[in-house]
């Protein structure tokens, strides 16, 4: 059977030493609780770059001037009800705007990167957090299998 994830962007806006998250907050999100990075899904019509640049500016307000694609993820069995996901996620670091206090999802943050581990957001997160952020230019491109809404492995290459 092919694999045809839904396919995704994820982005990092990075300031000063600290990343724009949002924790999601909408009742009956499968995110709610979670603070994550920006993104959504890819529209027929578009491209993951495209998309990155609507969804920074329909979630905060920001023109993406700068992105680095950091790494790719399949989550296979990742959605709500065992959707498949593929995400391509990106570290924003150059932007014009300011983004609001909050979005339809809640509310926006900076978070210093040195206190992400502290927060509560996907398990999985954990594991490719560090790629992102890290000092190796060479994207990374890994496979996190879901089930029952837990990671049950992480493998990646560079």
């Amino acid at each position: 059977m092919p694999y045809t994830p839904i396919l995704g962007v994820l982005g990092y806006v990075v300031r000063d030493g600290a990343v724009l998250l949002v924790l999601r907050s909408r009742h009956g999100d499968a995110h709610q609780g979670k603070y994550n990075g920006l993104g959504g899904k890819v529209e027929a019509d578009e491209d993951v770059v495209g998309c990155l640049h609507r969804e920074l500016d329909e979630e905060a307000g920001l023109a993406v001037t700068s992105a680095r694609l950091r790494g790719t993820v399949s989550w296979p069995g990742f959605g709500p009800d065992g959707e498949d996901w593929f995400g391509f996620v990106f570290v924003i670091d150059g932007f014009a705007g300011e983004p609001p206090e909050r979005n339809d999802d809640g509310p926006l943050r900076w978070v210093p990167l040195d206190e992400l581990a502290g927060l509560p957001m996907w398990e999985g997160d954990r594991h490719f957090l560090p790629l992102v952020f890290d000092d190796d230019p060479r994207p990374f491109h890994g496979v996190m299998p879901y089930a029952d809404g837990r990671p049950v492995s992480w493998s990646y290459h560079r």
